[in-house]
């Protein structure tokens, strides 16, 4: 059994590591944790208690862990509970960014209270001696700056304290434990100066930190009250798609009433009334109205698109000036959103390989700045014999090389991305995508449905026998292709339609693979194959004529009764309009792009020649399109494969990215890597786009991740005091904080294009 469980009290990735390894260490127990949505998705053998939960993560950290239902908030990952647990939409909590934001106003309360306590301290505890131009020192101040600073410690330096703790019990110390020692040995060593200065009374005066405690403190908690805004941020185009539901729905009694109830009680079949400029509530098929659709914020379509009776809706959509009937297809888990948000909470889950590179970089970073704080301690107190100015280096290398920015680098990035893509019609199912992106050189693309529109319309049906009428050809392979969905069968099928023909009922109709349809009908064995299956099996039929109709573009089914042709139907389809703009960009971007098709050379070769594809593999059967792409694989060449995510299984599979376009609400494909909602070729070049993006933005807060701490700790240490550059803790804390938000800023910023 599968659960989803809201977290609450995890700052960054290296708490949802610790997090995870917590929750895995229960019997029975396999976790996933995400830090956008804070959620932990578990599979357990047996039930097992939110309490034995809890009391594994409270090992690990001050966490929260519920189950997501009643009383806890929605989420992305959870999103269909919401509704059948009886929580009105617009009162939900939000969840994709709500445990950020809501950790991000415990921390905002946190700091204005420290830096009214900090103010005082500031006043009346002068940075290492130094006095200001003006002093509000009184007989018994220090008594009043050891009260304040202890306060500050325990209380603004708690969420770092109880944070180390939790690193120290996993046994990962990173950035928690040294933002901690370096607050605590501030802190002790205060303690330590006041007692001797003003209990003891020893000879000679000794610096306290008490300054330097509260600044430290204070922008610490300031640096991480706005990072956590922005992990909110950046998940935050999925929480509006949460949003995008109304919280009821008018619901069309049997008597022909109209009643409104909330959005949970809607169930499958039922039908629903939209009126114009309401937002749809269900994933839908139109029973009647006509109307215009915006669906901008669930596919990416900006434009309204026209809807007829038949036509399909998606809940969250918004209607036009049309009052519509919607039956209703899907509600709840079932519906598109839905399954976008649990698509994406997938995505966020898996580890990139950059991501990987930098855990380990930030885990070893701790045992640098102990290293080098160590160090330079040891060598500032030989050299000034004044213990106040070494313990200040160290303090500030502790503070200087904390690896939060480099631990936010790529999640931050990945978390935007994959709510962008989401709110584009770009579901990215393989996080790892985004990055193999870059190596692509060779794009094949199926034929139907990719390049061309699917909308096949019979331009010619033929008897070839004497014993067959072109009608009884028509009616003998519509009713066959009754029991296909194929693009080829509906062309049959609009065609036997418009004639008015009456289609008999065929019998045991089975699948070939690649190839068409056998079955019985009127009591004759019968097949409907392409020409490439007669060549196979050496069956004769007209060429001349065959070629005569193929080389229009047409794809040409052939009707065999008893193993002897005796018909065929010709249909031609309409190439898309952006397949060209598609092939030029992506030979621009030095791609090769490929055609693999099922359909006969002399038809693949007109549409190739009319959107500029040079190589075209034809007649091929699925199978036969994942060894073409071996094939380049073996050459060295990065492939990526577009196709319908069913016929082009086994490719999409096979190639390095396997993309599935036209997926429409089917967002549940398998094979691929990645989901175009969309049946826009261009589409692929936003992908390719994103892609690019994501991997130069995940690069540049590498840089800057690894860059500042190559450049601070250095500095931090004190190497270019002989010129006269010295940093103090504050300014080290300010550093840090500023990293760690640059590099939340810089994921913020990505864009498709």
């Amino acid at each position: 059994m599968k659960h989803t469980y809201s977290i609450k009290g995890m700052k960054c990735d290296h708490c949802r590591t610790k997090a995870e390894k917590a929750l895995n260490t229960v019997e029975g127990v396999r976790a996933k944790v995400t830090l956008n949505p804070p959620e932990a998705i578990i599979t357990m053998e047996q039930h097992v208690s939110t309490q034995i939960l809890q009391e594994a993560l409270s090992k690990a950290g001050e966490y929260t862990i519920e189950m997501a239902g009643d009383d806890a908030p929605a989420h992305h990952g959870d999103f269909q509970n919401h509704h059948h647990h009886g929580e009105h939409h617009d009162h939900h909590t939000h969840g994709s960014a709500d445990g950020h934001m809501a950790h991000s106003g415990n921390l905002k309360t946190r700091f204005w209270i420290s830096l009214a306590v900090t103010i005082p301290i500031i006043l009346l505890s002068p940075m290492m001696g130094i006095r200001l131009p003006f002093s509000l020192s009184f007989e018994g101040s220090h008594w009043i700056v050891l009260a304040l600073g202890s306060f500050l410690f325990f209380y603004g330096g708690k969420p770092f304290l109880t944070g180390a703790a939790g690193e120290l019990k996993s046994k990962k110390p990173g950035m928690m434990t040294l933002i901690s020692m370096g607050i605590t040995v501030s802190y002790i060593y205060s303690v330590y100066a006041f007692i001797a200065n003003y209990i003891l009374q020893t000879a000679g005066h000794r610096m306290d930190f008490f300054w330097e405690l509260a600044t430290l403190i204070v922008i610490m908690l300031l640096g991480h009250w706005l990072e956590m805004k922005a992990i909110g941020n950046a998940g935050n185009a999925l929480q509006k798609m949460a949003e995008l539901l109304p919280g009821n729905a008018h619901l069309l009694q049997p008597d022909g009433s109209v009643r409104d109830v909330p959005l949970r009680q809607v169930q499958q079949k039922q039908q629903v009334m939209v009126k114009p400029g309401e937002k749809i509530p269900v994933d839908g098929k139109i029973i009647s109205g006509e109307t215009t659709v915006n669906e901008s914020m669930v596919t990416g379509e900006a434009k309204g698109v026209a809807k007829t009776p038949g036509a399909s809706v998606i809940g969250g959509s918004l209607n036009g000036q049309g009052t519509i009937t919607v039956e209703v297809t899907g509600t709840g888990d079932s519906g598109y959103l839905a399954q976008v948000m649990k698509l994406v909470g997938q995505a966020q889950q898996e580890k990139s390989k950059s991501e990987s590179i930098s855990d380990k970089v930030a885990g070893a970073l701790f045992y640098v700045a102990i290293a080098v704080g160590v160090v330079s301690f040891i060598v500032w107190y030989i050299a000034t014999k004044d213990i106040n100015n070494a313990l200040e280096r160290m303090v500030t290398v502790f503070i200087i090389a904390c690896p939060h920015a480099l631990g936010l680098a790529i999640p931050l990035v990945i978390a935007r991305s994959t709510s962008l893509g989401a709110t584009r019609g770009l579901l990215i199912r393989n996080r790892n995508a985004l990055e193999k992106a870059k190596k692509i050189s060779v794009v094949t693309m199926d034929k139907t449905g990719t390049i061309t529109e699917g909308d096949f319309r019979v331009s010619a049906v033929k008897s070839l026998s004497d014993g067959w009428s072109d009608t009884e050809i028509l009616k003998t392979m519509a009713a066959m292709e009754v029991h296909s969905n194929h693009p080829l069968a509906i062309g049959i099928l609009n065609k036997a339609k418009k004639d008015t023909i009456d289609i008999p009922k065929a019998e045991n109709v089975t699948l070939i693979s690649g190839t068409g349809l056998s079955g019985i009908v009127n009591g004759l064995q019968a097949k409907i194959v392409t020409a490439a299956y007669l060549d196979k099996n050496t069956l004769a039929y007209d060429k001349d004529l065959f070629n005569e109709l193929a080389e229009k573009g047409n794809s040409i089914s052939y009707l065999l009764v008893k193993n002897e042709v005796a018909g065929l139907i010709a249909q031609g389809d309409q190439i898309k309009t952006e397949a060209k703009q598609t092939v030029e960009a992506l030979k621009k971007d030095k791609i090769t792009p490929v055609m693999l098709t099922g359909d006969n050379k002399a038809s693949a070769m007109a549409v190739a020649r009319q959107v500029g594809i040079r190589d075209v593999h034809a007649s091929l059967l699925p199978e036969d399109k994942e060894k073409v792409i071996s094939e380049y694989q073996q050459a060295g060449k990065a492939v990526m494969m577009v196709g319908d995510g069913v016929n082009d299984a086994p490719a999409l599979a096979r190639a390095d990215i396997g993309v599935a376009i036209g997926a429409g609400t089917d967002v549940a494909i398998d094979s691929a890597d990645v989901v175009l909602v969309k049946s826009n070729p261009y589409d692929i070049i936003h992908f390719l786009s994103l892609a690019r993006n994501t991997t130069k933005k995940m690069i540049q807060n590498l840089w800057w991740g690894a860059g500042y701490n190559i450049v601070a700790i250095p500095l931090a240490a004190g190497v270019l005091a002989p010129v006269g550059i010295i940093l103090s803790p504050a300014a080290g804390a300010i550093l840090m904080s500023v990293s760690t938000i640059i590099v939340a800023i810089n994921a913020l910023t990505l864009r498709i294009k």
